[in-house]
């Protein structure tokens, strides 16, 4: 099975957004607002989507920071993180899905390993936000089909 997952980096006032985990074996741990790709939306839409969806605030995508490929027995995961800015900031979680919305300096978070789902991948990702190592969306060429008029 191939899973894309697809989510984004806001910074504020040297402080990162992130969400709480509600649900599944990453209950409790905190991650960056991101989930599955819906079917017919492109990674940049889909990063926008989730992200207000987790978070409630809106954002757009204006760099892409990082992609992750996990290849287990079963499963293909390919994440992007893009890197956002936030147009809209009204914070709130559904509580079903997310748990707790909140920001964090980059400092904070190296203390909280453990607490943070795939630090291993998100921290140095975001040392990369901090480092304005940050590639151009145009990397992604995004072309929609209609299978009528193809």
């Amino acid at each position: 099975m191939n899973v894309i997952v697809v989510g984004g980096v806001v910074e504020k006032d040297g402080k990162f957004l992130l969400v709480k985990e509600n649900r599944g074996r990453w209950k409790g741990t905190w991650n960056i607002p991101a989930g599955k790709l819906e079917e017919h939306e492109s990674v940049i839409e889909g990063a926008e989507r989730e992200f207000f969806e987790e978070t409630g605030c809106k954002g757009s995508v204006c760099g892409l920071l990082s992609i992750l490929n996990r290849v287990y027995d079963d499963m293909n995961i390919i994440s992007f993180v893009f890197d956002m800015n936030l147009i809209d900031e009204d914070i709130h979680s559904n509580g079903l899905e997310i748990e707790d919305v909140a920001w964090f300096s980059y400092e904070e978070l190296l203390e909280m390993k453990g607490q943070l789902r795939a630090d291993g991948f998100y921290l140095p990702t975001l040392q990369k936000k901090l480092e304005k190592k940050i590639l151009p969306t145009n990397l992604i060429n995004i072309n929609r089909f209609d299978k009528k008029n193809s």
